[in-house]
């Protein structure tokens, strides 16, 4: 096999250094072994690296090609023995982060910020899970981790889990929607006669006083709360929303918000992760969502700790 490897990091010190004694300090050669590899290169492909005719070699037309490219596979190289040196260690090739469509996505960007900065060899994927899609996710494997997973977790082994807190859903209304004029606390059965908009299917509506309200209740199903919140403030239909979604409607007037008799306005929500397949960079977003004050802020910690199971 031709050294081609060799030659390449020989033509980068000798372009950064300037002469072959300089860069046979660098790498810890003589000038001669220096020179014999590249010689035996030009000989191998029957081609000219470098000018030798003046006092100093100088890179020919191929020479600089080859030093420009190089430099590329190089890069290429020294990341992939990075790489190699870090999945030894136990950082993942890939982590499958699975986030709940209530989870404020927006949050986790300083996070994968500074993950990047200290630990680009795991590639991140984030997949989107919708009510109790986010536990289907991580339990049949498509998910390594899951954030603001709602509901209890599964009694399943195998996996973690950690209280993030509690999610305050409140119910709420366009201004010019007829719930709006009635006097409250709401009664199911008052609420029951409009139109809910729920996320999801009708067997996971968005909040578990829902599935009781759904029963030969009129409904619009979307896929995401984002929807949700939109047809909610044309007016098309109620629901529940987490307050931090709804707030800044709230403060502007687009929505408003009616107090509902026996409702149970927090929902605990988790997060999750295969213990099976847990590697370094699993461990640090754990550690980094936990401890993350904007996050903390949104859901009201109810519980602290985490448990295995």
């Amino acid at each position: 096999m031709k050294p081609l490897l060799e030659v390449l990091i020989i033509l980068d010190a000798l372009d950064k250094e300037g002469s072959f004694a300089a860069a046979s300090a660098k790498l810890y050669k003589t000038p001669s072994a220096l020179s014999y590899t590249v010689h035996k290169l030009e000989s191998d492909l029957n081609i000219q690296l470098l000018d030798r005719s003046g006092h100093r070699a100088k890179f020919t037309r191929t020479g600089l090609l080859l030093l420009e490219r190089g430099r590329e596979v190089l890069h290429t190289v020294r990341e992939l023995e990075k790489q190699a040196i870090k999945l030894n260690e136990g950082w993942e090739n890939e982590l499958v982060i699975g986030v709940d469509d209530t989870f404020p996505f927006s949050l986790l960007a300083p996070l994968i910020e500074e993950f990047y900065l200290k630990h680009n060899v795991t590639r991140l994927k984030f997949i989107n899970g919708v009510l109790g899609g986010s536990w289907d996710a991580l339990v049949q494997g498509r998910a390594d981790i899951i954030v603001g997973a709602l509901r209890d977790p599964p009694p399943i082994s195998g996996f973690g889990f950690a209280p993030l807190g509690q999610l305050e859903q409140i119910f709420v209304i366009a201004p010019h929607h007829p719930l709006a004029e009635v006097a409250e606390p709401l009664s199911r059965k008052t609420i029951k006669s409009h139109r809910a908009i729920v996320v999801g299917d009708s067997a996971t509506p968005d909040c578990p006083a829902f599935q009781q309200l759904l029963e030969d209740q009129e409904a619009i199903t979307v896929f995401d709360f984002k929807t949700k919140l939109e047809l909610q403030i044309s007016g098309l239909g109620c629901g529940y929303l987490p307050r931090y979604l709804a707030q800044r409607f709230l403060e502007n007037g687009a929505l408003i918000e009616k107090q509902v008799a026996a409702h149970v306005p927090f929902d605990a929500v988790w997060m999750g992760w295969n213990e099976q397949t847990a590697g370094l960079a699993s461990a640090w977003w754990r550690d980094a969502v936990l401890a993350n004050n904007a996050i903390a802020a949104v859901y009201q910690r109810g519980a602290t700790g985490a448990a295995d199971r």
